[in-house]
């Protein structure tokens, strides 16, 4: 019965969005925070549509009081052979994920202003979901901006409440999109923004997902603070970035080792491009402990993309390689690198390994068949750092172990995706993967290849 809900309502909001007409004029691209729209143009538009008006609602005489409303209805179907390479029970029919979003923003003049954002997110016929796949209905993002300083060429903001955070390459940091379930943050923030440079420094527990309607209460076993700086237009560098993050959760869990964490990372991350040149490059180190262990983890990654601007289809190569450590088994030290709250699909939608104790070899091409239609292909080789690590899920959670074996290639994957966007509201994806088990995943699990196929539509307004 729920997918056809799913469905229904799915329908239902493209209806709505059909009936609502578009705006004449063009409009600005919606922003991966939602929190970062600005609205605030149309208080000089005599003549909104009625798509218009649901942006900028007048609160009252003022021309910068106003409410904005916004939301997004997302279904997908996904399809899977061999999940965990052949270790957990089959699932021969797919199953069907949807997720909704709807905010208000409410400015009350140029000096302070609320966001609130409720998400559900649902799960049907899937087998076991996880806190990830389902949550019917909770309270997403509730914070109060207030502006201390508005000059001319500085900011100052300070943000209190739940809220979404995102930072660099989403690598360590992220809303983490493409699962069913985005991620948030119970904490405050004081932002800094000064020509081209931008600096936040923030506190907050990581908000956990209950399977029970607005029940998702303040967590207070996992806490993050940090600073993160970002100076654009730099000369030869291009954009910097510069950070601090500090991580704390109680009862974490690593390979044959468990226990209360504190974890502080320092990194820097270099990007920009030059011409048909992009580039992407970050390391950082992370020290803490774990217990009485002490922690000693790394990663370095190179992302770097060329694109043939006058070629047909227009083709863009791309490289990224990423270094990521594991723990040597020395029982002195812990060196399992720990991203923290990264992207969820961190290597493609199927999200099959998570970034720790990694090599990882990815070379990719993306065609632009039309102005709405992109294909991407993409291959990663995968082989464990450390031999006497094993390998872990996104969430950091363990696949399997060591496995008393020296064997390191984990395995192969192929991934294709097909991305088409009629307009600026629609989105349709279908995705395709297949994951070749390796020496090791054959030594420690069943082996078998793993399949993976998945529709996605997505409305956003």
């Amino acid at each position: 019965m729920q997918p056809r809900i799913n469905l229904a309502l799915f329908i239902l909001c493209g209806l709505l969005l059909a009936h609502i007409g578009y705006a004449q004029q063009p409009l600005p691209a919606f922003k991966p925070l939602r929190y970062n729209e600005d609205y605030s143009y149309l208080a000089k538009d005599t003549a909104r549509t009625s798509y218009e008006n649901m942006k900028f609602i007048p609160l009252g005489k003022q021309q910068y009081q106003y409410l904005s409303i916004g939301g997004e209805a997302r279904l997908q179907y996904f399809h899977a052979k061999n999940e965990e390479w052949g270790d957990v029970p089959a699932d021969n029919d797919g199953y069907i994920l949807s997720r909704f979003l709807l905010h208000g923003d409410f400015h009350f003049g140029s000096r302070f202003r609320t966001f609130v954002q409720l998400q559900s997110s649902l799960s049907g016929s899937r087998i076991e979901p996880s806190p990830v796949d389902e949550n019917p209905l909770d309270l997403h993002q509730a914070f109060v901006d207030v502006v201390a300083l508005d000059q001319e060429e500085t900011q100052l903001t300070l943000r209190l409440g739940r809220q979404e955070m995102s930072y660099g390459s989403q690598r360590l940091v992220s809303v983490r999109e493409n699962p069913n379930n985005r991620q948030s943050f119970d904490g405050v923030k004081v932002m800094l923004n000064r020509n081209n440079t931008s600096i936040d420094a923030f506190y907050s527990h990581y908000v956990a997902v209950k399977k029970q309607i607005m029940d998702d209460g303040f967590n207070k076993n996992t806490r993050f603070w940090g600073v993160y700086g970002t100076q654009t237009n730099l000369p030869v560098l291009g954009n910097l970035d510069l950070y601090y993050l500090g991580f704390s959760k109680k009862k974490a869990v690593y390979n044959a080792l468990t226990g209360d964490e504190e974890r502080h990372s320092i990194g820097s991350r270099i990007w920009g491009g030059y011409g048909s040149w992009t580039y992407d490059l970050e390391g950082l180190y992370q020290f803490g402990q774990l217990d009485a262990l002490d922690i000693q983890a790394w990663t370095a990654s190179l992302n770097t993309t060329y694109q043939f601007v006058d070629a047909r289809f227009q083709p863009e190569l791309g490289l990224k390689t990423e270094l990521i450590s594991g723990d040597k088994g020395t029982g002195k030290t812990l060196g399992t690198f720990n991203p923290m709250f990264p992207k969820g699909a961190y290597f493609g939608l199927a999200a099959v390994i998570g970034p720790s104790n990694l090599v990882d070899l990815h070379p990719s091409v993306n065609f632009s068949l039309s102005k709405k239609l992109d294909l991407t292909l993409d291959y990663d080789i995968f082989w464990r750092m450390e031999e006497q690590d094993g390998i872990y899920a996104v969430n950091m959670s363990p696949i399997y172990g060591d496995g008393n074996t020296n064997e390191m290639h984990i395995g192969n994957q192929l991934t294709s995706a097909l991305l088409f966007s009629p307009n600026r509201f629609i989105n349709i994806r279908g995705e395709w993967t297949w994951f070749q088990a390796g020496d090791y995943l054959k030594a420690v699990s069943a082996g078998k290849d793993f399949f993976f196929s998945g529709l996605t539509l997505q409305l956003k307004i």
